[in-house]
């Protein structure tokens, strides 16, 4: 039997199924009546023979030489580097490669740990297979809160980071730091004299303490019921017309109870505001009516003003014209200019009063 092994090759020789010697490249030929068998291997990929243990082969001191043999263990990943690239990800096992024509680095690294150690370049990692990493980006508004073993560890700023997955969880929870708002729609509520309606209601917040936040479990459910009841409380202790008068002051209100009481979630609020009161028919109705009355009665109280001005008027102008012959001429003449804007031509002779004289000018004419 002749085998030939090439260059970038490594023979293993077996006789009758037994593990014999590595042979190095060249021409070797074997008694044929002899049982024996050769596996070929290719030096630029792992060493590896199929249905054959490793350390079967690891007791050649001569095959050793070529051979490069990592050990992981069960808490452990190994990156494997050849010539200064990572190439793959060794879990827990045993391993073996040739170094023949290339150069092999390793890394370990604890799995117990999952925090990637900082010698390890984010590139390596985007090369590795998700199959032992796990990764959790955090935007550029949002803080990360990292948790190992569901215990709180640190806060992350934004930023892509990669976990070991093994005996330890990590996990990376996400908080939002932007301003937040909260709307309320059609809140039943009850004034102090008994009237239902419904507001609406808006405020903004923003989250100061990201663990707080985090800690409180259904965390918008909270802020709801918080704002609800601190309007409730100020609503029921006004009358109607108070709270329509006042309206404007429920925001400022609501802000200081809610900052008051707000620290335990972690949270500021930052403004507040009454969006709409909205009243039941009737209640609309009525108050419909008092404004026309009270409108109407404004109407009234004005026109009588101008009635009484307008009388008093009339009584300073005919005592001016009774102390003041001269101003009693004029206004005849103004009258006069007035007439004769509606009649084409006037005649009238000379002595007698000027209205006497008109008085019988249009009798005359009406007969």
């Amino acid at each position: 039997m002749k085998t030939i092994v090439r260059s970038d090759e490594r023979a293993l020789l077996f006789k009758d199924g037994n593990y014999m010697k590595h042979l190095m490249p060249g021409n070797y030929r074997f008694w044929s009546f002899a049982d024996y068998q050769v596996t070929t291997l290719n030096v630029s990929k792992p060493f590896s023979v199929p249905d054959k243990d490793i350390n079967l082969f690891l007791q050649d001191e001569e095959l050793l030489k070529e051979l490069t043999v990592v050990d992981v263990k069960d808490y452990e990943y190994v990156l494997h580097f050849e010539d200064g690239k990572i190439t793959r990800l060794l879990p827990t096992g045993k391993y073996a490669f040739w170094n023949v024509w290339k150069r092999h680095e390793f890394i370990r690294v604890d799995a117990r740990n999952p925090e990637i150690p900082a010698d390890i370049d984010v590139s390596v990692l985007a090369r590795l297979n998700s199959t032992y990493l796990q990764s959790y980006e955090v935007a550029n508004h949002e803080t990360g809160l990292l948790f190992i073993d569901n215990t709180y560890r640190k806060s992350l700023k934004p930023g892509k980071y990669y976990f070991w997955k093994g005996p330890v969880t990590a996990q990376v929870k996400t908080v939002d730091l932007r301003q937040l708002q909260l709307d309320m729609t059609g809140q039943e509520m009850m004034t102090e004299d008994k009237v239902t309606l419904r507001l609406n209601f808006v405020c903004q917040y923003r989250i100061i303490d990201p663990l707080k936040a985090l800690e409180v479990k259904s965390f918008e459910d909270q802020v709801y019921v918080m704002l609800q009841l601190v309007l409730r409380e100020y609503v029921g202790t006004m009358k109607l017309d108070e709270l329509l008068r006042a309206k404007q002051e429920i925001g400022t209100y609501a802000i200081g109870k809610l900052n008051g009481q707000s620290g335990d979630l972690g949270i500021s609020f930052l403004s507040a505001g009454v969006k709409d009161i909205i009243l039941p028919g009737d209640v609309k109705e009525i108050l419909n009516t008092v404004l026309i009355a009270e409108k109407q009665a404004q109407a009234n109280l004005i026109t009588r003003r101008e009635e009484t001005a307008s009388t008093r008027s009339l009584l300073n102008t005919a005592k001016l014209l009774d102390e003041n012959e001269t101003l009693y001429r004029l206004k005849e003449l103004e009258f006069l200019e007035k007439i004769c804007d509606k009649i084409g031509n006037i005649s009238l002779t000379n002595g007698g009063n000027m209205l006497e004289q008109l008085n019988s000018l249009f009798s005359a004419k009406g007969k």
